[in-house]
């Protein structure tokens, strides 16, 4: 008899997603997933291959779900110097209300890249390079509107925010005060060559 899923698989990789978050794919055992999740070994090499792949999954999942749903948003903005500013205030606002400091999953994860296979750091990888486009193309629409210099370049001030971006949410976890966060804010439009907003 063929092998069959016998729990909630979307269920499941929330709670292996909050363990991975909490402890670092490292730290995380076998035996903290299979806890969380609430499903045995072999049940989670038969759903996921191992625990690379469950994290693969996850590290999928959490892209899909937070990252790419708010790009989605901030990119049917018509405004795009808007769209920037509203990035920054909703990363502030989430940074401030993250009482355990987890910070992003994501940066997390891309900060322990070298630790990680192929397949995470293609995650990765595309993650940091889609936010890295989100940027150029709205410094770009911004400039074609009239909004932002021409003297602007559209690259650089993109690889310029994803790292205000990056820092952000490496300070977010406790490094510094809360209120040096706003002011990140006003950097990234110095960037852009606009006063604070």
């Amino acid at each position: 008899m063929p092998w069959e899923k016998k729990f909630d698989t979307e269920a499941a990789l929330e709670k292996a997603m909050q363990v991975f978050w909490a402890k670092g794919y490292a730290a995380t055992s076998l035996s903290d997933l299979t806890a969380a999740m609430g499903i045995n070994k072999g049940s989670l090499y038969n759903a996921y291959g191992g625990k690379e792949k469950l994290f693969v999954a996850v590290i999928t999942k959490y892209d899909l779900d937070c990252r790419r749903r708010l790009f989605a948003s901030l990119d049917a903005l018509d405004d795009p110097v808007e769209a920037i500013i509203a990035l920054f205030e909703a990363l502030i606002e989430e940074s401030l209300q993250d009482d355990e400091a987890k910070g992003c999953f994501l940066v997390n994860t891309a900060l322990e890249f070298p630790f990680h296979g192929p397949l995470v750091q293609q995650v990765v990888t595309s993650s940091l390079r889609e936010t890295e486009a989100f940027f150029q193309r709205m410094v770009a629409r911004g400039q074609n509107r009239g909004q932002i210099s021409r003297h602007v370049n559209p690259e650089e001030a993109a690889k310029g925010l994803l790292t205000l971006v990056m820092g952000l949410r490496v300070l977010a976890r406790g490094a510094v005060m809360s209120a040096s966060l706003p002011p990140i804010k006003k950097q990234a439009l110095c960037l852009l060559g606009l006063g604070a907003s």
